[in-house]
């Protein structure tokens, strides 16, 4: 009877508040859930551990089928919903992981699922909601058109909205990741949770402020896209940028999240690129798993801000997985190039027989190993018998690529580094 009456109310107009969500709807919600999704692993880091001087217990939320945890909220707004709702079906505007969460469970329970996006969303993500059973609908060039579009669909063919994250059924069906987390690890001191609209960390702190009001819990967000953080400390910023984090990259957080968030977090905390970088880059060499941006926010804090988390015992949330894998490709060559062991040096040359070779000898006396060569003899501001070479290379650390550049530059060349922006 409650969650029909929260349905009609929020059709009405209502916005909900943080006692629109309690430890109870959280539980409920696990309860709701049992078996239909699954029961991520929680595991504990000694690598990172070591690296981050915290204790760190990570939740594998990218095990999902969908690779995310926004599998859990849709499913337990689904099962909230009348017969008849069911039947007429239900939509939302996303092009992340909620589509998929909604379209799979969707799907499964044979409830027709509306998913509409902006046209310039990538195929692979329009292919991704299909195959797990989702409508989707291209819209207007922008998530707002899209957003628009969906709300004009629910209202003429009479389909019930699923909002991505500013919903109480969806967050606390979130909210159960950290049920499962303090059920393994009791004791954490600290929740770091990435942040985008805010419906994980609410459903996350509900259930520490109810557990342990000891627990500190921390949100995390993509500099690019500083939303909840302007909200949470009163500032104002912009949002905007090609974030890594895409499925924190949200312009204008929730009015119910927003609420809890004010009342039941701690603090929030931005992360730049480069760290976003390095934390999908550790989190695959060392655990094996492959994490998407906005998963890899929590590590990428701890990592940023060692003098606030040095001996405390953390749980993060590795909260999807879906990354395109050319791009996981370019993180992972990056951070190679950021580590030193892989570089690109520019060196100035006489354009003549010999002159290639004689630089190669260098090379392999140093026992760097050359990758790519370019050669530059038409955009140059040398003289006509000039040339400029780039070579990438592959080392064992940045120290022996300095050894080389000093030896070249002994032998006479003019050596620059190529540096990483």
């Amino acid at each position: 009877m409650k969650a029909k009456q929260a349905l009609s109310e929020q059709a009405a107009g209502h916005v909900p508040g943080p006692e629109d969500l309690t430890i109870d709807d959280v539980r409920a919600a696990a309860q709701r859930i049992e078996g239909a999704v699954v029961k991520t692993p929680m595991m504990h880091s000694i690598t990172l551990s070591e690296i981050t001087g915290a204790e760190i217990w990570l939740k594998f939320e990218n095990l999902q089928f969908t690779a995310a945890y926004k599998e859990r909220g849709a499913l337990n707004a689904l099962l909230h919903l009348s017969e008849e709702q069911m039947q007429r079906g239900v939509i939302a505007a996303s092009a992340g992981n909620h589509s998929q969460g909604l379209s799979y469970h969707g799907s499964r329970l044979g409830v027709p699922v509306t998913i509409v996006m902006p046209k310039t969303t990538p195929t692979v993500k329009v292919m991704q909601t299909e195959s797990v059973g989702g409508n989707v609908v291209l819209e207007g060039e922008t998530f707002d058109d899209a957003h628009a579009h969906a709300r004009k669909l629910e209202a003429e063919r009479g389909l019930t909205f699923i909002h991505p994250f500013d919903d109480p059924h969806v967050a606390a069906g979130q909210g159960t990741v950290a049920l499962e987390m303090l059920e393994v690890k009791p004791d954490l001191d600290c929740l770091v949770t990435p942040i985008g609209g805010g419906g994980l960390i609410s459903g996350m702190a509900t259930v520490a402020r109810a557990l342990d009001p000891e627990i500190e819990v921390i949100g995390v967000q993509a500099a690019l896209f500083p939303s909840m953080f302007a909200e949470f400390k009163g500032e104002e910023r912009e949002c905007g940028g090609d974030t890594l984090a895409e499925g924190i990259a949200v312009k204008r957080p929730g009015e119910f999240t927003r609420k809890v968030i004010a009342e039941k977090v701690d603090d929030i905390l931005l992360v730049d690129e480069p760290a976003l970088e390095k934390a999908v880059s550790l989190l695959l060499q060392i655990e094996k798993t492959v994490v998407e941006g906005a998963g890899a926010a929590g590590l990428a804090a701890v990592l940023s801000n060692p003098e606030r988390f040095t001996g405390k015992t953390i749980g993060l949330v590795l909260c999807g997985g879906n990354i395109d894998t050319r791009l996981l490709a370019n993180v992972l060559l990056r951070d190679l190039a950021r580590q030193g062991r892989l570089a690109r040096l520019r060196i100035t040359l006489q354009d003549r027989p010999g002159a290639l070779f004689k630089v190669m000898r260098l090379f392999d006396e140093h026992n760097v190993n050359i990758i790519e060569i370019y050669h530059q003899r038409i955009f140059t501001s040398l003289p006509a018998k000039g040339l400029i070479t780039d070579i990438e290379c592959e080392a064992r650390d940045a120290q022996q690529v300095e050894r080389l550049v000093a030896g070249l530059r002994k032998s006479g060349y003019k050596v620059q580094m190529v540096e990483l922006n």
